[in-house]
């Protein structure tokens, strides 16, 4: 089967305890679970619900300051943003709007109808979303389109150790709805791909990249 970003060859291999199979890109390092277990937007909302995410948990605001604490450093200019994927919640919205950046946010499951065809923003930020995405490259060009020239798109997801048997150990594809998964690498070549600059990752779970 052929890479969902770069179209080259993966490779499959299969976890023994779930019997999922996953292909991987050895060329932008990018993993995907085989499609079967892919679930529909019914399926999908009935795990989300389960979410007990709380705007005045001293936790759940910390989460979204250290995001903030990574890329707004480098977006200084910004004035006008969306929260892509935000959930039930608006809390990083109004995060954002404390900073002085005006912000609308957008979920296709909590908040369907809240983007306004045609507007760019100077910032879109997207926390723990591009794990649930089945077409993510198609998503990455959508989001492009959505940036003013020189506007930066903020990307938060958990990046893997590139290594089958630590890949099998790691809690995250236990999540039934987290089907892709990514390394700084993947958006190097996303960057590539649609002539972006990449701007700078923290190793972890968070990347900064620019319109150009």
């Amino acid at each position: 089967m052929n890479c969902h970003i770069c179209d080259k060859n993966t490779i499959s291999f299969t976890h023994e305890k779930t019997n999922i199979t996953y292909c991987h890109c050895k060329f932008c390092e990018y993993i995907f679970k085989s499609p079967e277990c892919y679930q529909d937007f019914e399926a999908q909302k009935e795990r989300y619900n389960l979410h007990e995410n709380n705007d005045e948990d001293a936790g759940y605001i910390a989460y979204f300051q250290r995001f903030l604490e990574f890329s707004l450093p480098l977006v200084s200019k910004s004035k006008s943003a969306l929260d892509f994927g935000c959930g039930r919640t608006s809390l990083l919205a109004s995060l954002l709007q404390k900073e002085g950046i005006a912000c609308d946010y957008y979920d296709p499951i909590y908040h369907p109808d809240t983007l306004v065809e045609g507007k760019k923003y100077d910032l879109i930020v997207s926390t723990e979303v591009f794990e649930h995405l089945h077409q993510p490259s198609l998503v990455f060009t959508n989001l492009l389109e959505m940036l003013n020239m020189g506007g930066y798109l903020a990307i938060q997801t958990e990046f893997h150790a590139n290594e089958y048997e630590a890949f099998k150990k790691w809690w995250y594809p236990s999540d039934t709805t987290h089907v892709v998964f990514f390394r700084p690498q993947t958006f190097k070549v996303l960057c590539e791909m649609y002539g972006c600059r990449y701007v700078k990752d923290n190793g972890k779970n968070m990347v900064l990249i620019q319109k150009v």
